[in-house]
């Protein structure tokens, strides 16, 4: 009777470690995810319009810079600790296996987002042709916040002949027609933009009336648009050490 009793004791507490662990797993990725979020709403709000972007002055403009480069900093330092939290529980084998499988699952997703890896899955394929010479910064930022409005969980842009630039939580674009830089790259027409999420949501918010596409015409240019079950980005965000700026609590 007491050997019984000593086996149930035993599962019980082996069952409520594993829920514990799931329980501190799961408050873990809310809040990671929420910090993402909140990171990305920031900056979509910060730079609403092509017309803000270019009124403001450099200052500012640098404040936004630094504050949205903290911000991915902090990201990035969010990351480091749950792969440390994960490595540990793998050494001690803590938790359970169902835990652990959520956490790296979460570390993944979180890793995508701020481009640290390669990412795959459908979305969209868009090139932009610009005859003109006429498709500004403001046209590509509007494209970009777009397709991050509309749920695309990882971005790339390339211009032609050109590397592809990975979009990140403080992506930044500016220059005149036929003079684009994204985070500090040349880009030249043809843009090819890469998004991952799911394609025909990403399609129908490109094509709304008065939307990117409409935008990109009425510059003279053209936006197509190819629904694909399979798209890869390779391009990795480059992590910059930062002299002053340091994440905050």
């Amino acid at each position: 009777m007491n050997g019984h009793e000593g086996k149930h004791e035993w599962h019980t507490e082996l069952s409520a470690s594993a829920r514990r662990s799931r329980v501190v797993f799961g408050l873990l990725a809310v809040l990671l995810l929420a910090a993402l979020g909140v990171a990305i709403a920031t900056q979509v709000r910060n730079t609403g319009s092509g017309d803000t972007l270019d009124s403001a002055r450099p200052a500012d403009l640098l404040v936004l810079l630094d504050n949205l480069g903290q911000r991915e900093a902090s990201l990035r330092q969010e990351i480091a600790g749950l792969e440390e939290t994960l490595a540990t529980l793998q050494r001690s084998g803590g938790g359970s296996q169902a835990a652990l499988d959520e956490a790296r699952a979460r570390l993944t997703a979180l890793s995508i987002q701020v481009g640290a890896v390669p990412a795959a899955g459908p979305g969209v394929v868009l090139t932009v042709t610009d005859p003109g010479t006429n498709v500004g910064s403001e046209v590509i930022l509007d494209l970009i916040q777009e397709l991050r409005a509309a749920g695309a969980e990882a971005i790339s842009i390339r211009g032609e002949g050109g590397e592809p630039v990975r979009i990140g939580v403080d992506s930044w674009v500016t220059g005149s027609a036929g003079q684009i830089k994204v985070d500090g790259t040349d880009l030249e027409a043809p843009y090819e933009v890469l998004a991952i999420g799911d394609p025909p949501t990403l399609a129908a918010a490109l094509n709304i009336p008065g939307g990117v596409i409409d935008t990109v015409a009425r510059s003279g240019g053209r936006l197509a648009v190819e629904q694909s079950q399979q798209v890869t980005i390779t391009a990795l965000r480059e992590t910059k050490p930062r002299q002053y700026a340091q994440p905050g609590n």
